[in-house]
């Protein structure tokens, strides 16, 4: 019997069950939007609010398509001249995404391979890379890091996901209880119909059962529980040590996504801890919000490289155009309630964001092409100069509002 490599198994994997799963004929009622790759909040972390007049953008390891639909939707709706190109090593996934493409008229390149392979097969240089759960599937990361690097533009970016070591909690004990019922070596489908016995007959108890930040299994079909469950290459990064993977990899880090769950602010009430959690430098901050949260079930970051010299416009600045993603000023005011604190849950924990009283007013006014100084001079609201910044603080921390420049 021919014992199959790790490599070839995940390979069997997504050619047999690509993911995520995707029906291209969906494209008809919506697009999926999500991080990394949404152009608001990339253009404001990566390019100071200002993208470049063409843009060549690579997504590696793109899959079914989610992040590449969204992105070139985007920019194709904004009337920005882009160069895209989908590299992938499984055909399966790439004709989904080819269809989806298709579908919407969208222009992009497909090249079939290997990302460690990107210098041959799709040289660059590329102005933002977009790598979203696949590093954590590679023999070696950290090379897999640095073969997109390689072909980075010196002023670009990228955009990169992770999986969360503390918010998958109970994933990695259901791989090795199914590695024992299901042995990797089976058929794709006898293992598939293992776990889906499984599945319904934990016992209340089981971590993965009582974890509400990891859905895949529940609501991703076949292809989520093979992946979450099943795949033969799989390792999850705490904070730490994602942050160590991009600086060792000669990379700065622009922004963990959503800023405010990094935040230990986010989850202490108590003045005395936060003013404690005030006074430790960043990287702790985030291991600290991280272990508090305990829901943080993948990690995204947007990374450049670290003489990189855009830098987001302030808030303040008068000229900057605050923009929305994934919602609208309507939304986000009605969302504030008469006691102006933003509820919200994420991965199965309720979130409180207190605002400004005048934040209602302000979200209105924002239509993406006011600029700061348009707004205030249209609300005037007084105190503007302290009520506009903590408000775009909780706004830009879940990743709902940006700034760009005109």
């Amino acid at each position: 019997m021919t014992t199959l490599s790790a490599d070839d198994l995940v390979s069997r994997q997504y050619e047999a069950l690509p993911y995520p799963a995707r029906n291209p004929r969906d494209e008809a009622r919506r697009l999926i939007e999500g991080s990394p790759g949404a152009l608001p909040e990339m253009r404001h972390w990566i390019f100071g609010g200002r993208l470049p007049a063409r843009m060549r953008v690579l997504f590696a390891g793109g899959g079914t398509g989610d992040g590449c639909i969204m992105l070139a939707q985007q920019l194709a709706d904004a009337g920005i001249a882009a160069e895209i190109t989908h590299l992938d090593m499984s055909a399966a996934a790439q004709k989904i995404a080819a269809e989806r493409a298709a579908i919407r008229g969208l222009k992009v390149d497909f090249v079939r391979g290997s990302l460690l392979d990107v210098e041959r097969l799709a040289p660059g240089p590329f102005d933002y890379i977009d790598c979203c759960g696949v590093l954590h599937h590679l023999a070696d990361p950290a090379a897999g890091l640095a073969a997109l690097r390689s072909v980075l533009a010196r002023g670009g970016g990228m955009g990169l996901m992770v999986y969360g070591r503390i918010g998958r909690s109970g994933v990695y004990d259901m791989q090795d209880a199914l590695r024992l019922l299901a042995p990797e070596g089976d058929p794709p489908a006898a293992r598939l119909a293992i776990a889906k016995r499984l599945l319904p007959a934990l016992p209340t108890t089981n971590r993965l059962r009582r974890n509400e930040a990891v859905t895949d299994h529940l609501n991703g079909g076949d292809a989520g529980i093979f992946d979450l469950l099943l795949h033969s290459r799989d390792r999850a990064y705490d904070v730490e040590s994602f942050v160590g993977l991009i600086e060792d990899g000669g990379l700065g880090l622009a922004s963990l996504i959503e800023p405010a769950r990094y935040q230990p602010e986010t989850y202490l009430l108590d003045p005395q801890l936060r003013r404690i959690a005030g006074d430790l430098d960043p990287r702790d901050r985030a291991v600290l919000a991280e272990r508090l949260a305990g829901n943080i079930a993948r990690h995204v970051a947007y990374v450049v490289h670290p003489d990189h010299e855009a830098l987001p416009p302030a808030p303040l600045d008068p000229d900057a155009i605050p923009v929305w993603s994934r919602t609208d000023g309507a939304q986000m005011a009605a969302a504030m309630g008469s006691d102006r604190v933003l509820k919200l849950t994420l991965d199965g924990l309720a979130y409180r964001f207190p605002l400004p009283q005048s934040a209602p007013v302000i979200a209105r006014a924002i239509d993406g092409r006011a600029s700061v100084g348009e707004i205030a001079a249209q609300v005037k609201v007084q105190g503007f100069e302290r009520a506009w910044p903590a408000t775009f603080a909780v706004l830009n921390g879940i990743s709902r509002l940006f700034l760009r420049r005109a």
